[in-house]
């Protein structure tokens, strides 16, 4: 199965469908814009970017609130905390500050743009 991403007119992702396979065949090789004209001729809407489940292609899997980047023809998802910048390898945020590799478990503290050390329970 295939799956799209329905684009509003920003690039924000307002839902997900799945098309099967065969739709997307054109002389047997796979068209996203074939997928893009079965889904246009049900719901009339134009907007529509393939997405792939496991990630193989546009670096995520397009999720509700997902943003389509054509620059890095990538699915960000949405952005936890407002420090925090993109990764455009990944096409993942990031906290400014590594998180320390100590085996202790931190939480983000935005306030102090600062990873904290989790107390024990």
């Amino acid at each position: 199965m295939a799956h799209f991403a329905k684009l509003d007119e920003s690039n924000k992702v307002i839902a997900v469908h799945v098309v099967n396979n065969d739709v997307l065949l054109v002389d047997g090789v796979e068209s996203e814009q074939a997928g893009i004209d079965f889904l246009y001729s049900l719901h009339g809407y134009n907007l529509w970017k393939q997405t792939s489940y496991n990630g193989s292609f546009r670096k995520n899997y397009a999720g509700i609130d997902y943003t389509y980047n054509e620059e890095l023809d990538a699915f960000i998802p949405p952005k936890i905390f407002n420090s925090w910048i993109l990764d455009t390898n990944l096409a993942q945020w990031k906290a400014p500050v590594d998180m320390p590799d100590d085996g202790k478990i931190y939480y983000w503290n935005e306030e102090s743009i600062s990873w904290v050390e989790r107390s024990g329970e």
